[in-house]
């Protein structure tokens, strides 16, 4: 009968490679054995990843999970070729989450999904993610590649990410009952866009017609799409010294400013009957911002709302403590400013005063 093989098809005719797949273990496994840390061996290759909690010294832990994924971030770096960014963010948002909750970050499992599996790519990929643990003093203790011809374009690919922490049950943050009026908001450098508002971000480019490998406006020296995948800020090792600090007992509540920004995230750690007095004239946010601002005519509020317009972090801090803490979190690398400060709830949780530099 004509049209019939007369051999049996293979899993690599219908356009997955498991020996690509085995290479790109082979490949990892340094990189996962550099974030190896107290509770993980981090080997992997079994069906799934072990941590021994009782070797971290809890006395009486509770877990905190996250999950996050870099989102249309992940365009700019498969348009532009450059994967080896990508991979910290995706730790990044997730881990900057756990510690905002006083957690340590213990372990990360990654998952990569792609329609065609380069193992060179996938290396940089797996770099960048092994990277961001180190940062964050977490392990990687497994994941998961999945090859799927059909469901992504070509060599198009999507992340998540899964972290898990522990903190004392005693620190667990917000503090509740602690919030006071007059309280001092710091605000911590972001270095960049971090991982979103990417798809007004991504509109913005198409307007001008700039190619990701043009010289960035904002930027001397290197390309736009180098500048715009500047991976996100990983905040957790100054926060824990912040928070192990003497004073550290004097912070209330931490929140990262990703997407919603500063109008969203601050109002999810401030309790009913509080707000927040935003000093605008206190923040410099970095070239990057001005430029979407002035190139896509992105107002001020829309700017609030979805980026983090130079600020990654922020720290809720008894006014008398306020030095202190920023002191140790400038000491742990940290570029602090007051950005604010906390005031009772008059119907706007967070109220913008003075105006964005942009």
């Amino acid at each position: 009968m004509s049209g019939v093989r007369k051999n049996g098809l293979t899993y690599a005719d219908a356009g997955v490679d498991i020996d690509a797949g085995n290479a790109l273990v082979e490949a990892i496994k340094p990189l996962v054995r550099a974030t190896r840390r107290p509770g993980a061996d981090a080997e992997i290759g079994g069906f799934g990843g072990l941590f021994d909690l009782k070797a971290c010294g809890f006395r009486d832990p509770v877990l905190v999970a996250a999950n996050d994924g870099v989102g249309t971030k992940l365009k700019i770096a498969i348009e532009s070729n450059i994967h080896d960014t990508v991979g910290i963010d995706l730790v990044a948002m997730s881990v900057n989450d756990l510690v905002v909750q006083g957690a340590e970050p213990l372990f990360f499992l990654d998952y990569y999904a792609t329609g065609r599996l380069v193992p060179g790519i996938g290396a940089e990929v797996v770099g960048g993610i092994a990277k961001g643990c180190r940062i964050a003093g977490c392990a990687l203790i497994g994941g998961e590649t999945a090859e799927m011809p059909g469901m992504y374009a070509g060599e198009d690919y999507d992340l998540a990410g899964f972290a898990v922490g522990a903190v004392e049950r005693d620190a667990i943050l917000p503090r509740q009952g602690a919030m006071r009026e007059g309280d001092v908001v710091l605000g911590l450098a972001s270095s960049g866009v971090h991982s979103n508002g990417f798809s007004l971000v991504r509109r913005i480019v198409r307007q001008t017609g700039l190619a990701w490998d043009a010289p960035a406006p904002f930027e001397e020296g290197v390309t736009l799409g180098r500048a715009l995948l500047e991976p996100t800020r990983i905040y957790v090792k100054s926060l824990l010294a912040a928070l192990r600090a003497p004073e550290g007992g004097a912070i209330r509540a931490l929140a990262h400013i990703t997407g919603g920004g500063f109008i969203d995230n601050i109002p999810r750690v401030l309790p009913d009957g509080f707000g927040v007095a935003l000093d605008l004239d206190a923040i410099k946010p970095p070239p990057v911002f001005g430029w979407l601002s002035r190139t896509g005519g992105v107002v001020e509020h829309e700017m609030l709302r979805t980026f983090n317009c130079g600020i990654g972090m922020v720290v809720v801090v008894g006014a008398e403590q306020a030095d202190a803490v920023s002191e140790t979190l400038r000491q742990a690398g940290e570029t602090v400013c007051r950005v604010g400060v906390i005031i009772r709830d008059s119907g706007t949780r967070v109220e913008p005063r003075g105006r964005l530099a942009l």
